[in-house]
């Protein structure tokens, strides 16, 4: 008979052991599902025109439902009316401090939003006032994923306009410890080095929705929908009208006159293909309609709000070519 190694007998006696003590602490997380997470907050503003207008802007929306005596504030601002900045909701319960603070001490101290899910049950109107109540609505068992290993946080907000019921927003989070390398892989020998390889930029998705727009790319073309029904220029590509519905269309031709309407600087995190500090750039169409791109020809420092712009098309290799805006210090 074959004795095992040691090592691969204390190993398998570890598992059991550490299966157990995850399910004990699931239990032990899973106690505070039901729990209050914030308690007949208030909304700090009610309802009001200037919020949706600046919401409006910032997305881009014209939609005429959202100006006007008869305006309702966009669906998707559901979560804004009940944010309480800098300074908090004094109705937030301790029970959802609590179950943070206990994974924190468990090493989950890392923490990403990944995912939110809104029912809309009423428009919401200028004037509304603002409630709400929270809940802990689940905690899952212990899960690996590649940022690290740890537990997915669920609440559920019931959002009141004037006491009545409104919409709900549930909000998920990962809490995490840290992925750290194994230990084998400080031991291991240096592998002879790879003759470097120029990274690639990421590949645009290409779908039937958009491949009309990558198309006129190909010809040095920037291509705008337009709605046939009521002459709505949109950007980005989409299968139907967001003003009157309609899902028919046809393009015109962007002239390539622009400005800048806004832009970051991006720093970190470093990316493949991509050399920091450079400028990202909402850049307003002469036409009206909006998309992000590359400035080029100026340096990132030099990238100003209003700053005149003008299309070109970047080679990026072989198989990519983009259409980005060529700025001027002048």
């Amino acid at each position: 008979m074959t004795a095992r190694p040691a090592t691969d007998a204390s190993a398998e006696a570890a598992a059991p052991a550490e299966e157990t003590e995850a399910a004990r602490f699931h239990t032990l997380l899973a106690s505070f599902e039901g729990q209050p997470a914030a308690t007949a907050g208030q909304g700090k503003d009610p309802v009001n025109e200037p919020m949706i207008r600046h919401w409006c802007e910032a997305m881009g929306d014209a939609n005429p439902a959202y100006t006007g005596p008869d305006a309702i504030a966009p669906p998707t601002m559901l979560q804004a009316w009940t944010m309480g900045g800098l300074s908090g909701h004094t109705g937030r319960s301790s029970a959802y401090d609590d179950l943070l603070a206990l994974l924190d001490g468990a090493g989950c101290t890392s923490v990403v939003a990944t995912d939110c899910e809104q029912e809309y049950l009423r428009p919401l109107r200028p004037g509304d006032a603002i409630t709400f109540d929270a809940v802990i609505e689940s905690v899952s068992p212990r899960k690996t994923t590649k940022l690290g290993t740890g537990h997915f946080v669920t609440t559920r907000m019931d959002v009141r306009a004037n006491g009545e019921l409104a919409g709900t927003h549930r909000f998920r989070i990962l809490k995490y410890a840290p992925a750290a390398k194994r230990a084998t892989e400080a031991t291991k020998p240096a592998k002879a080095a790879k003759p470097a390889q120029p990274a690639r930029r990421p590949r645009p998705v290409i779908n039937r929705d958009n491949q009309g727009f990558w198309d006129g790319v190909r010809e040095h073309k920037l291509l705008i929908q337009r709605c046939t029904a009521c002459a709505t220029l949109r950007f980005p590509w989409l299968p139907g009208c967001n003003t009157c519905g309609s899902p028919d269309w046809d393009t015109v031709e962007a002239s390539g006159a622009g400005t800048v309407f806004s832009y970051v600087v991006m720093h970190h995190p470093p990316f493949p293909a991509f050399d920091p500090p450079y400028a990202v750039a909402l850049v307003e169409l002469a036409e009206g309609v909006r998309m992000v791109s590359n400035i080029t020809g100026v340096p990132y420092d030099k990238v100003r709000i209003g700053l005149p712009v003008r299309l070109e098309f970047l080679r990026v290799d072989e198989e990519l070519e983009l259409p980005v805006f060529r700025g001027s210090e002048a």
